[in-house]
């Protein structure tokens, strides 16, 4: 997979990562293994940054229930920031929102 395809940053103690433009069917490993590597340093918080995100399939938000579900499990907090107001209403209706805090930027995101 090339580095472009993924990035995991850490801030202030804060997992950041850059979600991949297309997040569908073909994003899977990608979420995986940027999760992976966002909890390998053992930070409490990720933030999960949609700004570079342009295509959010049905199948990529069970991808990203699949991610709560399992940080919810290990005790992680998730957050999402830079959603467009598209995507923002999506997660409202389908109540993604209920399980992760919604930021309107990273700066919000990883000092909130």
């Amino acid at each position: 997979m090339a580095t472009s395809d993924r990035a995991v940053r850490q801030r202030d103690g804060v997992a950041i990562v850059d979600l991949p433009a297309r997040i569908d069917a073909s994003a899977e490993q990608t979420l995986n293994d940027s999760y992976g590597e966002a909890i390998a340093h053992g930070p409490g918080r990720i933030v999960l940054n949609f700004s570079g995100v342009d295509y959010l399939s049905s199948t990529g938000i069970a991808l990203i229930v699949g991610i709560l579900a399992r940080s919810r499990k290990e005790g992680r907090q998730i957050s999402a920031a830079g959603l467009s107001d598209h995507y923002r209403e999506i997660f409202e209706i389908t109540r993604l929102a209920d399980f992760m805090k919604i930021f309107p930027d990273e700066t919000a995101a990883v000092t909130g």
